[in-house]
Order: structure tokens, then C-alpha cells, then sequence
């Protein structure tokens, strides 16, 4: 039997990503507040290819991206 997840097209790190943004909006304000300062990331990725560094991007901004497109098509 399937994840749920993984049948509808999401990466486990996409899953992991959208459980913690739902705990983290149901705690109380002052909770919630610590809660999403912890979740910020500052990490960056590039992508190879032919042995060449493509562009630096921010993981959080293209995750948010990525979901935001992904919520459109639920």
C-alpha cells in the first residue's frame, strides 16, 4: 500500500514541510511565533550540470514557490 503522500505526487521533504506549517499555525500565538522563527531556513542550493554551478537559490523561497503551485491543483 502507498503513502498517501507519495500518491498524490508529493517528495517525503514536501510532506514533512506542510505537517510542520499546520502544527505550527494550530499553537497559540506566543508558541506559534517561536515555532516559526525555528522553521525559517537560510539554506541555499545550485544545481550542476556538464560540471558547472547553475544559479544559487534559497530553499525556502523555492519551496514556498513550489507550494503555492502545488495548492492550486488540490
Amino acid at each position: 500500500m502507498a503513502f498517501a503522500w507519495k500518491s498524490s505526487g508529493l517528495t517525503y521533504n514536501r510532506y514533512l514541510a506542510v505537517a510542520a506549517r499546520v502544527v505550527r499555525r494550530s499553537l497559540k500565538e506566543q508558541p506559534r511565533l517561536q515555532a516559526e522563527r525555528r522553521g525559517e531556513m537560510e539554506l541555499r542550493f545550485a544545481k550542476w550540470e556538464s560540471g558547472k554551478q547553475g544559479e544559487n537559490k534559497n530553499l525556502a523561497e523555492v519551496n514556498a514557490a513550489d507550494m503555492a503551485e502545488h495548492a492550486g491543483k488540490e
